[in-house]
């Protein structure tokens, strides 16, 4: 039952992303996958590019214009700073440093795409994802893992910003 809610959520997510320009709700969609045969997590990013703009101001008193034609390469590395702090994975109790490939515009969302190579083997996968928590409470932030067999999820909120997968 919890992930047809989970998948429910997400297809509403998804249909608002491309229904509306205005967002009433506060959501990040992640995914987290682990290619065993390349020995790399993957790791894609959506979201609001108006919520994650007004948390860099926020965070770094500094005004920014990611997705839009004044975008500079400083907005881009506050991106990459902002993420690498709220935004950090364990594998087998180590942390891993991710490293940031790139970053495209679809309507309203921000995606980033993020790898961590070397992966040989996972015995444990913590995550911590407080993405977008210091700018609003009401953010929720879904994981979805895939590549450790079952597909399992996870909602990160103000309360729960840390999630163990272990295998």
């Amino acid at each position: 039952m919890k992930k047809i809610t989970l998948y429910f959520l997400t297809a509403l997510f998804l249909l608002a992303l491309t229904s509306f320009n205005a967002h009433k709700f506060y959501m990040g969609i992640y995914q987290v996958n682990y290619a065993p045969e390349k020995k790399m997590l993957q790791i894609t990013t959506r979201i609001f590019v108006d919520d994650l703009n007004k948390a860099l101001e926020k965070k770094y008193k500094k005004a920014t214009h990611l997705g839009t034609v004044k975008e500079t390469n400083e907005d881009v590395v506050l991106m990459q700073k902002y993420l690498a702090e709220k935004f950090r994975i364990k594998v087998n109790g180590t942390a891993v440093t991710m490293n940031y490939l790139s970053k495209e515009l679809e309507s309203d969302v921000v995606i980033c795409y993020l790898n961590v190579r070397g992966i040989s083997k996972i015995k444990s996968l913590e995550t911590y994802n407080a993405v977008l928590l210091d700018w609003d409470s009401e953010q929720q932030n879904i994981t979805h893992f895939t590549g450790f067999g079952d597909k399992e999820s996870f909602l990160f909120t103000e309360s729960a910003t840390n999630h163990v997968l272990k295998l």
